[in-house]
C-alpha cells in the first residue's frame, strides 16, 4: 500500500477522472525494451510473466497504426564494453540475438526503431528530434520495466513538455511494489497513469 502525503496530494491534479483523452494525430506509441533478453527463454533478465505483455502489445499497436500514430521501438543496444556491466548483468549486446524485439509483437515497416545506451529512450538519441519533426505532443509509453527504463523515458519525455500516458496493463516492473510505488509516483508527478480499454475507447476501438 502506498501512503501518500501533503506534497503529493497538492502536486497530483484534482482533475483525474476515469477517461482519457489526446489526439491520436499528434500521440506517438513509446515501446521501450520489449527485447527477448527479457522475455524469451534464454534470455540474461527474464521477467517472470514478462509475457502476458504480447497481446495488450498487438492489440494497441494495430489500433495505433490503424489511426496513423507512429510507433517507435526504444531498443536497449549496448557494446561489449559499456559501464553499465560494472553494475549490472550482461544483457542486450549490440548485433546478439538477445537485443532483438521479441518474435510475439510484429514490428511494421512504418515503425521506427531508435537504439539507446541507457535507460532513457531520449538520453542522446534521435528521439525528440523524430518526434518534432511528426508534431507529435502526446507519447503513450509501454513496455519494460516500469521502475528502470520506462520510468526515465517517461521522466524526460515530462521534462521535454509531452504529455504523457502510461496504460498500467502494458507495462511490467521488477516487483509488484516497484510498480504500485512507480505508477503512483507517475500518476501524481509526470503524466497519466490509464489502461488499455480507456486508450482503445480513444481509439474508437471499444
Amino acid at each position: 500500500m502506498v501512503t501518500t502525503n501533503t506534497f503529493s496530494e497538492k502536486q497530483s491534479s484534482e482533475a483525474k477522472t476515469d477517461s482519457i483523452a489526446f489526439d491520436p494525430s499528434t500521440t506517438a506509441v513509446l515501446v521501450v525494451d520489449m527485447l527477448k533478453d527479457f522475455f524469451s527463454d534464454g534470455g540474461a533478465m527474464v521477467l517472470d510473466g514478462g509475457d502476458l505483455l504480447y497481446e495488450p502489445h498487438r492489440e494497441l499497436l494495430s489500433a495505433a497504426r490503424d489511426k496513423g500514430m507512429p510507433v517507435f521501438w526504444l531498443n536497449q543496444d549496448l557494446p561489449p564494453d559499456d559501464s553499465l556491466f560494472q553494475t549490472r548483468a550482461v544483457h542486450c549486446l549490440s548485433g546478439t540475438w538477445g537485443a532483438e524485439i521479441v518474435d510475439e509483437i510484429p514490428v511494421d515497416a512504418s515503425d521506427i526503431i531508435i537504439s539507446k545506451r541507457r535507460y532513457s529512450g531520449f538520453f542522446q538519441t534521435t528521439l525528440d528530434l523524430n518526434l518534432r519533426e511528426r508534431g507529435i505532443d502526446t507519447v503513450i509509453v509501454t513496455g519494460v520495466v516500469t521502475n528502470i527504463c520506462v520510468r526515465s523515458t517517461v521522466h524526460d519525455a515530462f521534462f521535454l513538455s509531452y504529455k504523457v500516458l502510461v496504460p498500467e496493463d502494458l507495462v511490467m516492473a521488477t516487483s509488484n511494489q516497484a510498480q504500485e510505488v512507480t505508477l503512483y509516483d507517475i500518476e501524481t508527478h509526470y503524466g497519466d497513469v490509464t489502461n488499455l480499454k480507456q486508450v482503445m475507447t480513444v481509439l474508437g476501438e471499444e
